[in-house]
């Protein structure tokens, strides 16, 4: 299991640093382009976009695995630590749900269908053959994100629940900001 984390998560940090890149580059070009030269590309503000919806889907299962997500649990740690670790556990299962539907939603069910998207958005957008608006790519490509996405987010979910269970994890949020302030600051507070 841990082999198959480690090549996801080098998959998913070269993606993001791509994607980032991407963006940064043509915003940068097009500014210039612009400013300077008085011209610039029409599919600059289509391809940022793309770029910034596939960095967003990426960096949410990414987010999951390091624990970057917010998350707000001062309810919860009230309670007992078998009872705040079944709620951090229902939080997971949400996930998960969350993802499945979103999976189902972008590709169908692929066993009823035989088709990995054959019945959903992306399946349908691969049958009409609509383009992109200025780049011209197939929007079916474009929008596989939404399946590839929420199946490493589901996969990033399970992945931390089963840290959970295991005791290696104890939370899906790494910090609590807030607390962190407070404690860094605690003598100017005392003063």
């Amino acid at each position: 299991m841990q082999a198959v984390s480690d090549w996801v998560d080098r998959i998913e940090r070269a993606i993001l640093a791509f994607l980032l890149a991407t963006m940064t580059i043509v915003t940068f070009t097009q500014v210039i382009a612009r400013y300077v030269f008085n011209s610039g590309w029409v599919a600059a503000l289509e391809l940022t976009t793309i770029c910034f919806a596939w960095l967003v889907l990426f960096g949410c299962s990414y987010g999951l695995k390091i624990g970057g997500h917010l998350g707000v649990d001062a309810l919860i740690r009230l309670f007992p630590k078998p009872v705040f670790r079944l709620f951090v556990l229902l939080g997971v299962l949400c996930c998960v749900v969350y993802a499945t539907i979103f999976f189902y939603g972008s590709c169908g069910n692929p066993f009823v269908t035989g088709k990995l998207c054959g019945a959903g958005y992306v399946g349908k957008m691969y049958k009409i053959g609509l383009p992109t608006e200025d780049l011209h790519w197939p929007r079916w490509a474009v929008y596989s994100i939404l399946p590839i996405g929420m199946a490493l987010f589901a996969f990033r979910a399970l992945e931390a629940g089963w840290a959970i269970v295991t005791g290696r994890r104890e939370s899906l949020a790494a910090g609590h900001e807030a607390e962190d302030l407070v404690r860094e600051n605690e003598r100017v507070l005392q003063d």
